[in-house]
């Protein structure tokens, strides 16, 4: 299957230069940016929201060996990771600036764009909050309630 800038030659820094120049074009604000634990983590304020963006980045050791099994030097599995952690991060400034041209010439609103990765008053996105919620009404056919009420 064909991936997204699979041989850039974009460097992630610049990548996520452009992510946040992006943002501040379409008028976002509080531009934050973080690795830790094998991913990236990009935030931003815009529409009085909070909005956090989750980027698994790749594991060195999966570029050991070559698509034929063919085991690589230190340099060359370097560069193969490294080339995987370009094409994320292209893909990553893709999505966004996907999502915010769609709210910007009236195609989806924000709320619809960025839903996932909006973040909840506990710090929680709402696509954390709802993947298990949305797993279960499939499992049983029952709809859960958006927001419980205390006691309930």
């Amino acid at each position: 299957m064909a991936q997204y800038a699979k041989n850039t030659n974009v460097s992630s820094e610049l990548s996520r230069l452009e992510i946040e120049k992006i943002l501040i074009k379409y008028g976002a604000s509080n531009f934050a940016y973080a690795t830790a634990q094998g991913q990236a983590l990009i935030a931003f304020t815009m529409h009085g929201r909070q909005v956090r963006f989750l980027l698994p980045l790749p594991k060195r050791e999966e570029y050991r060996y070559t698509p034929t099994g063919r085991e690589r030097t230190e340099n060359s599995q370097y560069d193969a990771w490294e080339q995987a952690c370009r094409q994320r991060w292209r893909a990553l400034k893709l999505v966004i600036q996907a999502k915010l041209e769609a709210v910007e010439c009236g195609i989806s609103v924000f709320e619809d764009e960025f839903m996932a990765q909006i973040v909840l008053p506990g710090g929680q996105t709402v696509g954390d909050f709802m993947r298990p919620q949305i797993e279960q009404a499939y499992l049983t056919g029952d709809v859960p309630k958006l927001l419980a009420m205390p006691g309930e």
